[in-house]
C-alpha cells in the first residue's frame, strides 16, 4: 500500500468551483421557496381578490391550526372550491412536464429532445380530436358510459398506444434502440397528425372549436375530482423519476459503457419510456397541449444546475410546477373577464428564451 505522501494530489480547487456548488445547493431550496409564493399569488389572483393573508388563514385554518388571520365567508369558497383545485393542478402537471422533458432528454442525451418525440402528444390529440369528430356516431356508446371524462380517457389511452407503437418499432434483438425510436417517433408523429388533419377536416364548426381550444391547453377545468383523479398517475413518475438521476449520469456515458459499469441500460429506457408517457399522457389528457414547457424548463435547470441528473431532475420538476402556476395565473388575469389559453402563454414565454439559450450556445461555440 503506498504511503500517504506517495499518493497523487488531488487536482486544485478552481474559484469557481465553490460557487458552482453553492449555487447547485440552494437551487432546490430557492425554486421550492418560489413555488410556494407563486402558489399562494396565484390562490389569490382572479376576478375576487384573495390577500395573501387570507389565503394562508383558510389553508391553515382547513388544516386545523387556529390563526389570527382573518378573511371573508367568500373567499374561502371561491378558494376552495374554483381556485385551489387549478392550482393543485397545474402545480402537478408542470412538476409532471418538466420532469418528462428532463428524463427523455437524458434518455436521448440531447438537450432538444421533447416528449413529443415518442408519439405522446400526437397520439393524445389524434384520439382527442376523434372523440370529438366521432361522439356522435361511432364513440355515442364510449361517451354515454364515460361521459365528462371520455375526452380524457380517449387522449390518455392514444398518448399510451402512440408510445408503445414506437417502442416495438425501435426493438432490435430484443433491445430498443435510442437512435431507431426517434425515427420511429418522427413517423408516427407525422402519420398521427396526417389522421389528425383527415378527421379536422372533416368537422363540423363546432367541433373544431372545440379541437382549437383543447389544443391550445387550459387548466379551465380543474376540480378536485380531476385532481384526483389526475394525481394517482402522476404520482408514479413524480416520485420515481427523480431516483433515476444517478442512472442517467451513467448512461451519459454511452449505453456500451454504461452496460460495463452494471447499469441495466434495457431496463432504465423501459423505465423512462413508461413513466415519462404516464406523465405526459395524463397531462394532455387533463389539460390539453401545453408546449415548450418539457423542453425549455430542464434546459434552464441545466443552466444553473450544471447537467447532473440528480440536481437536474428535481429542479426541473420545480421549475415547470412554478413555469406553470404562473403562466396560469396571467392566463386568468391579462385579459379578464375572459381567458388566454395557456398554451399560447407557455409558447409565448418558451420561444423566446429556447431562440435565447440557441444564440448563448452559439456564441459560446464561436468564442
Amino acid at each position: 500500500m503506498p504511503a500517504v505522501a506517495d499518493l497523487p494530489s488531488p487536482p486544485p480547487i478552481t474559484p469557481a468551483a465553490p460557487a458552482a456548488d453553492r449555487r447547485r445547493r440552494l437551487l432546490l431550496p430557492a425554486l421550492a421557496a418560489l413555488l410556494l409564493g407563486a402558489v399562494l399569488l396565484s390562490a389569490g389572483a382572479g376576478a375576487m381578490r384573495i390577500p395573501v393573508p387570507a389565503v394562508v388563514g383558510i389553508l391553515l385554518q382547513r388544516l386545523g391550526l387556529a390563526t389570527g388571520l382573518g378573511f371573508e365567508p367568500q373567499h374561502e369558497a371561491v378558494l376552495w372550491a374554483i381556485r385551489l383545485p387549478r392550482v393543485c393542478l397545474g402545480v402537478l402537471i408542470g412538476a409532471a412536464l418538466g420532469l418528462a422533458g428532463a428524463s427523455l432528454q437524458g434518455l436521448f442525451r440531447n438537450p432538444l429532445a421533447d416528449p413529443g418525440l415518442i408519439g405522446v402528444s400526437a397520439g393524445a390529440s389524434l384520439a382527442a380530436v376523434a372523440t370529438i369528430v366521432l361522439e356522435a356516431t361511432l364513440l355515442a356508446a364510449v361517451r354515454a358510459q364515460l361521459g365528462f371524462y371520455a375526452l380524457a380517457a380517449a387522449a390518455f389511452a392514444g398518448a399510451c398506444g402512440t408510445t408503445l407503437l414506437v417502442y416495438q418499432l425501435s426493438k432490435e434483438a430484443g433491445r430498443a434502440v435510442v437512435a431507431t425510436m426517434l425515427l420511429a417517433g418522427i413517423a408516427v408523429n407525422a402519420l398521427a397528425g396526417a389522421l389528425t388533419g383527415v378527421l379536422t377536416y372533416a368537422a363540423t364548426d363546432e367541433q373544431l372549436r372545440s379541437i382549437t381550444f383543447w389544443g391550445l391547453g387550459s387548466l379551465g377545468g380543474a376540480s378536485w375530482p380531476t385532481v384526483l383523479g389526475a394525481l394517482p398517475l402522476l404520482a408514479g413518475p413524480l416520485l420515481l423519476l427523480p431516483r433515476l438521476g444517478k442512472p442517467l449520469n451513467l448512461l451519459a456515458l454511452g449505453e456500451d459503457q454504461a452496460a460495463h459499469l452494471g447499469l441495466p441500460v434495457t431496463r432504465l429506457k423501459r423505465q423512462l419510456i413508461v413513466l415519462a408517457t404516464l406523465a405526459v399522457g395524463t397531462s394532455v389528457a387533463v389539460a390539453g397541449s401545453i408546449g415548450f414547457l418539457g423542453l425549455v424548463v430542464p434546459h434552464l435547470m441545466r443552466l444553473a444546475a450544471g447537467p447532473d441528473h440528480r440536481t437536474v431532475l428535481p429542479a426541473s420538476a420545480l421549475g415547470g410546477a412554478l413555469v406553470l402556476t404562473l403562466a396560469d395565473t396571467l392566463a386568468r388575469t391579462a385579459v379578464a373577464p375572459a381567458e388566454l389559453p395557456i398554451g399560447i402563454l407557455t409558447a409565448l414565454l418558451g420561444a423566446p428564451v429556447f431562440l435565447w439559450i440557441l444564440l448563448r450556445e452559439k456564441r459560446r461555440r464561436l468564442a
